[in-house]
């Protein structure tokens, strides 16, 4: 009688297996205690034997493939033995699920015919109005945030024109339209959140029917627009309550300019907070830059004076009324960088399995080349622009730390993209330096210094944050002596650096004043194991300890 033999547990963490090679082949005589193939578990490749005598009269898996435990493996038994009802038999209970399942999703044909009938039914759209989606303006983004409408419904729209700015994971930016037109409807409010693809407007001729327009589409549009009014009532309640009692005379809200108001301004060394726009929702413009006065100092002077004679009375007051110990608190809407920040470390930390190395860095030949090479006219270069040339040639000599865990494959990354985190109001964003390994040490300090300053004003755009495969964090600037990063995902390994701090070291079996910084490594450790982390710090610190070494 034949036996079925299945993919064995060979070990206590083993859920699949893949065979590595077959020792037999349909057709040879299988004794007992053959060694049937080799299998490659978790842990290791081991042989498996047999524990039937017979001939091997099918292969379940071919060489190479990998299956769940107890997945069928073998069938040994009588030579020219009848086994389709082995081989049916494990097909059937498939055929019978999928069977099932058919029937189940017939019976459903009925129910989605009429709903796609009536959805159907329920008119096209009329020619010349548009319907515009929230757009995806980043490659991470799942929702936007309207920061603003700069039009209002009833208001012509050409094409070009900016509508609105949106909030995504990443900045704020501003969005333009592509149709011309007269803004009918609009579907998300300020300061309200929804995905990609929602209706964020309509856009045509005047007089059109919106509501026909609405209803062309899923009901579940009709339903989003219908709750809009209600919601649109609450938040402007709660808003008004929170302005009443805690809103700043300067809250801190983006200044609505156009791109050339906002260049001569900056020209003119005018703050923009001090001029009254005339554009659409009080837009700054050309002429407003134009025809500004600056104020005469004696209105907030006197201004000042009032408050502060208010202001000691106020304080006066205010413990006296105040019990002691009060508890206070206020919550605060998250941005969609800081909800997409918090989503995507949470999933690398929690997905990749992180582990840390760290060593310390004698920075004195470090400290001594960066006096030489800034004494060049025209050059200046910092300590992180020296890590981040180092860790590109490291990274060259250990490719196994420029790679992406892709699950079933590791990618090996042939080029080498740094990217440098930077810390901005919202929280935080990485631009990539591409190809830094060819970059020279100036050409490094003044591109990190050029994205630094356009990522703290929201001028990076998606493609200069994309295509990292390694990250460098710094921290020394604020005097943190050494930290941990999490890594940020796909790279295989952040590097975070600490301070360079002056003390006393052993050289030479003297105790002298050295000046030393502590760089620590985090590893995924489904691509890189510790040893070969290791060996990328120590090619690291070799660079940073003799700079001359990278430029050879």
């Amino acid at each position: 009688m034949a036996e079925v033999i299945n993919m064995p547990r060979l070990s206590d963490t083993m859920e699949e297996g893949t065979v590595a090679k077959w020792l037999k082949k349909v057709g040879d005589k299988v004794e007992e205690g053959d060694i049937l193939a080799e299998i490659e578990t978790d842990k290791a490749t081991m042989e498996f034997e047999s524990f039937y005598e017979g001939t091997l009269l099918h292969i379940g898996i071919e060489e190479g493939d990998g299956a769940p435990v107890d997945s069928l493996l073998a069938i040994v038994g009588d030579k020219g033995e009848d086994i389709s009802g082995l081989l049916n038999g494990s097909a059937e209970s498939t055929e019978d699920e999928g069977t099932s399942s058919v029937e189940t999703s017939d019976s459903k044909d009925d129910d989605t015919t009429e709903a796609v009938s009536e959805e159907s039914g329920s008119g096209e759209i009329p020619e010349g109005v548009e319907i515009v989606k929230m757009p995806r303006l980043s490659d991470t983004m799942e929702e936007g945030t309207v920061a603003s409408w700069l039009k209002k419904v009833g208001d012509t729209v050409e094409e070009g024109d900016i509508l609105a700015e949106i909030e995504t994971d990443k900045a704020t930016m501003e969005f333009e339209s592509f149709y011309s037109g007269t803004l009918l409807h609009i579907g998300i409010q300020e300061g309200e959140s929804s995905p990609v693809d929602a209706v964020l407007a309509v856009i045509g001729p005047e007089g059109t029917d919106v509501d026909a327009v609405l209803n062309a589409k899923p009901s579940a549009s009709k339903e989003e627009s219908a709750t809009t009014e209600p919601k649109k009532e609450e938040q402007q309640q709660e808003e008004t309550k929170k302005d009443s009692v805690s809103k700043p005379v300067n809250d801190g809200r983006r200044i609505f300019a156009s791109p050339l108001a906002k260049k001569m301004a900056e020209d003119k060394g005018i703050e923009l907070s001090n001029v009254s726009g005339s554009g659409d929702n009080g837009r700054i413009v050309k002429k407003d830059i134009e025809n500004y006065k600056p104020a005469t100092k004696a209105e907030p002077a006197s201004q000042d004076v009032a408050t502060s004679k208010a202001t000691p009375a106020a304080q006066a007051v205010a413990p006296i009324n105040l019990p002691v110990g009060e508890e206070s608190s206020e919550e605060v809407k998250n941005s969609q960088m800081r909800k997409t920040i918090a989503k995507r470390l949470s999933e690398s930390k929690f997905t990749a399995p992180h582990y840390y190395l760290t060593i310390e860095v004698d920075m004195g030949n470090a400290i001594a080349s960066r006096k030489q090479i800034n004494d060049l006219p025209d050059t200046k270069v910092s300590f992180n622009d020296m890590v981040v040339k180092a860790c590109a040639m490291a990274l060259k000599k250990h490719p196994q730390v420029n790679t992406t865990w892709n699950g079933d494959t590791t990618r090996y990354n042939h080029h080498v993209h740094v990217g440098v985190a930077v810390a901005v109001d919202e929280g935080l964003v990485v631009p990539v330096l591409k190809f830094t390994e060819q970059l020279s040490l100036t050409q490094i300090g003044a591109s990190v210094k050029d994205l630094a300053g356009r990522a703290r004003n929201k001028k990076l755009t998606p493609a200069e944050m994309e295509g990292s495969t390694f990250t460098v964090s710094n921290l020394g600037m604020f005097g943190i002596v050494e930290f941990t990063s999490i890594i940020n995902q796909p790279n295989s390994a952040i590097l975070s650096v600490g301070a360079i701090v002056e003390k006393p070291v052993v050289k030479d079996g003297q105790i002298v004043v050295g000046n030393t910084m502590k760089i620590t490594l985090a590893c995924d450790h489904r691509t890189v194991d510790g040893a070969t982390g290791a060996q990328f710090l120590l090619t690291l610190r070799a660079y940073l300890e003799n700079p001359v070494t990278m430029l050879a």
